[in-house]
């Protein structure tokens, strides 16, 4: 499908973020979401988590710039045929990430339906 505009993907990516328990956003520590049309290096790329998971932080890394959670718009367009499939995409996506942020694995969350 087309890309969708990026105010439209934005508000999306607002939604996905919207859904995941208030409770566990709470636990999210320094994380930037930004919304990019595709990975340079691995343009078939849907999301990525850039930084180090909460699992993995020391006293050492305070102070330092935000993790980054990246969506990639036409990826994750490209991957889907309705507007409802890109809004569930995104979903997937988001809680992807932020899992990683928490420092779930690939294998466990592919395990969980969230891969």
């Amino acid at each position: 499908m087309r890309p969708l505009p990026l105010e439209e993907f934005e508000d999306l990516v607002a939604d996905a973020l919207d859904q995941v328990p208030a409770d566990l956003m709470a636990l999210v520590d320094n994380v930037v979401v930004l919304v990019e049309d595709r990975n340079p290096d691995e343009p078939e790329l849907l999301g990525l988590y850039e930084g180090y998971a909460l699992t993995e932080r020391s006293w050492d890394l305070s102070g330092q710039l935000p993790d980054r959670i990246m969506v990639y718009r036409e990826a994750i367009c490209d991957v889907c045929d309705t507007a409802a499939e890109v809004a569930h995409e995104v979903t997937v996506t988001v809680v992807h990430e932020i899992a990683h942020h928490f420092g779930i694995d690939e294998d466990t969350l592919h395990e969980l339906g969230w891969g």
